[in-house]
């Protein structure tokens, strides 16, 4: 596998671990003790701050900054000048480092252009974040949500086609019309059949 892509005009700071095949762009500042995975692509002005932990395959777009206690996993997809926060109370004043909170991004989710993640939430696999979304609670696996605040407005494969349950039912199955897969539909919660949670 190719060693990791650095432009020459962004900073990777010692301690910081960047995985082979991953390429870093312009003006991107990667600080100690940030884990990237490998065969990533990071977007121009690209902000990853301490501790924060990038799985395999993630591609973040431009203007994208993840801040202290952000985990993503592996083939998330971050859009163009999407945010993170980590305080759910900041002040100028106040010094609160002690009070960032964990958002984790699970595998193959999903977010749009200008969306807002609040802190301290979970998204979780697959899910698909609508473009200008402001998420303010957790997200299950394979929904799809828009709005502000965020809603529930359907579910979405692994391939990015949204699915159609039964509307009279709280269960069901659902076929994608793209790839194939099926899917199980209990409540508010969507599954892959045969996938264990």
């Amino acid at each position: 596998m190719t060693e990791p892509f650095v432009h020459a005009s962004s900073y990777v700071d010692k301690d910081a671990r960047v995985g082979a095949g991953t390429r870093i762009w312009h003006f991107c500042h990667v600080m100690s003790n940030a884990r990237i995975g490998e065969r990533c692509i990071i977007g121009q002005n690209v902000f990853v701050a301490a501790d924060v932990q990038i799985g395999n395959n993630v591609k973040i777009q431009n203007n994208v900054s993840l801040y202290t206690g952000v985990i993503v996993e592996d083939d998330v997809f971050l859009g163009p000048s999407m945010v993170f926060t980590n305080v759910v109370n900041p002040r100028s004043h106040v010094n609160r480092k002690n009070e960032y909170k964990t958002t984790l991004v699970k595998k193959g989710a999903s977010i749009g252009a200008n969306a807002t993640i609040l802190c301290g939430i979970t998204l979780g696999r697959y899910c698909f974040i609508g473009a200008g979304a402001v998420v303010t609670r957790d997200v299950p696996n394979y929904a799809l949500v828009y709005g502000n605040p965020a809603r529930i407005k359907g579910w979405i494969c692994q391939c990015g086609i949204e699915l159609s349950f039964s509307r009279d039912e709280g269960s069901g199955i659902a076929s994608c019309e793209a790839c194939g897969q099926q899917y199980k539909k209990n409540g508010a919660t969507v599954s892959l059949l045969g996938e264990t949670t």
